[in-house]
């Protein structure tokens, strides 16, 4: 019959399984911090959408600019995170509600914040991202995941420039 969609054997859990040398229970627990984390990294790329799109003042172009560069760079790595759960067999964030049971980092959804404010929040989670893959990164060397481990140095890496020019950018001089 054309047109027609043929339904295909109910799958589970268990059919999304990737074989992989770690052992199920740290797998288990590494996936279980990178939902947090990618909960996190959804939450911190919003906020810093939201601000990129509600900034105003005498240095709007700049900040504009510069929050959504910072915004690509943290959705950049949304993908990593979800698939590297992935491929060691365990399974990602499903929904919003999914995100909003796991973030850790706050929302803002205030009508206006002042610019300086909205830096010195994202400089803030910036710091408290950095801090979440810290964690995460001793669970995973722990866990003899050296591809984790090694994802996690570049995005700290990361996190910590955006920190940077944040703290430079709010900084009294």
């Amino acid at each position: 019959m054309a047109g027609k969609v043929v339904a295909q054997k109910t799958q589970n859990s268990s059919d999304l399984l990737t074989p992989t040398d770690l052992s199920r229970k740290g797998t288990a627990q590494i996936a279980e911090a990178l939902r947090h984390l990618l909960a996190d990294v959804f939450v911190l790329y919003i906020k810093t959408k939201n601000f990129h799109w509600h900034m105003s003042g005498p240095h709007f172009r700049d900040y504009h600019l510069l929050l959504d560069e910072h915004a690509d760079q943290i959705f950049a790595i949304s993908d990593d995170i979800a698939e590297r759960a992935r491929k060691i067999g365990e399974t990602t964030l499903h929904s919003i509600g999914e995100i909003a049971k796991y973030q850790r980092l706050k929302d803002n959804a205030e009508a206006f914040v002042a610019p300086k404010l909205m830096l010195a929040e994202l400089h803030q989670d910036n710091l408290q991202l950095v801090e979440y893959m810290r964690e995460t990164h001793e669970l995973t060397s722990e866990l003899n995941d050296v591809a984790t481990t090694s994802l996690l140095e570049n995005w700290i890496d990361e996190a910590e420039r955006r920190g940077w020019f944040l703290f430079e950018t709010i900084r009294s001089l």
